[in-house]
């Protein structure tokens, strides 16, 4: 029996903005993203398993990458720029698994504001992506650096 392939998705493009104030100088928020990434990565963001580790090489070609103790990998982002304790400008793809097909494009700026920092996050997508996949991203986005990255320096910062 021929099955008649589904119709493709229309392309476009979606675009979000998120803000997180943290209430740590700008080195310290800048060293724990770049530098301490598994330490405050939310355990439901391991998508290989809870024995996955991330780190982030943070220079231009670098990735964000995830691995498991049995070899598997998970390529998250590439480093497109890297301006330091300023902005990462990262690259991504996100496979018809997971809502695409389609690229990110995410900027991490720091920006300081009445002693602490800003972590100012803009995700630009485009390809085969819904309105809903963005909204989980963006809800996803808030709770990783919200939470995540916030949490950990507010907590571990001097």
């Amino acid at each position: 029996m021929n099955e008649t392939p589904a119709a493709p998705q229309p392309l476009s493009c979606i675009q979000y903005d998120l803000e997180i104030s943290i209430e740590a100088k700008k080195e310290a928020v800048w060293h724990a993203l770049t530098q301490e990434i598994n330490s405050w990565w939310l355990a439901d963001f391991h998508m290989l398993g809870a024995d996955s580790s991330l780190s982030l090489d943070v220079v231009a070609g670098g990735c964000l990458l995830e691995r498991d103790p049995r070899g598997s990998s998970l390529l998250w982002y590439t480093v497109q720029m890297c301006q330091q304790e300023e902005v990462l400008h990262l690259v991504g793809h996100i496979s018809p698994d997971f809502g695409g097909p389609a690229t990110t494009m995410l900027t991490l700026r720091l920006e300081e504001k009445d002693g602490g920092t800003n972590l100012k996050i803009r995700d630009a997508l485009f390809g085969q992506i819904s309105s809903s996949t963005a909204d989980c991203l963006e809800i996803g986005w808030a709770q990783l650096f919200g939470v995540g990255l916030k949490k950990y320096v507010e907590n571990h910062s001097g």
